[in-house]
């Protein structure tokens, strides 16, 4: 038997992300609380609303979620990144890996385009 899933559903994931995100944030390890993204790991941060975000096919099923890239971004604290959280007042959104890049305070840092995916059922 096959299986299928309508856009609307996967897009729902992502709606949540692209309405409530506030911020994303460079972190220096992965968070497992919006406390840990925001604080205990937190390199740099900038703000974020839902135009930063871009629904779309993905790449090779499914849907993704695009964050526009953010450049310029200043460093809070010296350390190497090695994630990517985006949060919202209350919550841990998301996390992702990044490649890991040494940030020193007071530089600045970009944040390139990258995409959330969530494939087709198989």
């Amino acid at each position: 038997m096959s299986k299928a899933v309508h856009d609307d559903v996967l897009d729902g994931a992502h709606d949540i992300i692209r309405s409530n995100a506030t911020t994303m944030i460079a972190c220096s390890a992965q968070p497992t609380s919006r406390t840990e993204a925001v604080s205990t790991y937190a390199l740099a941060d900038v703000a974020m609303s839902s135009s930063d975000f871009t629904k779309a096919n993905g790449d090779s099923s499914g849907r993704k979620l695009t964050v526009g890239a953010k450049t310029g971004v200043t460093v809070d604290t010296s350390g190497t990144a090695t994630h990517v959280a985006i949060v919202d007042g209350s919550r841990l959104l998301y996390v992702t890996t990044c490649t890991s890049q040494a940030l020193t305070s007071g530089n600045t840092v970009n944040f390139p385009a990258w995409d959330i995916e969530i494939a087709d059922p198989t």
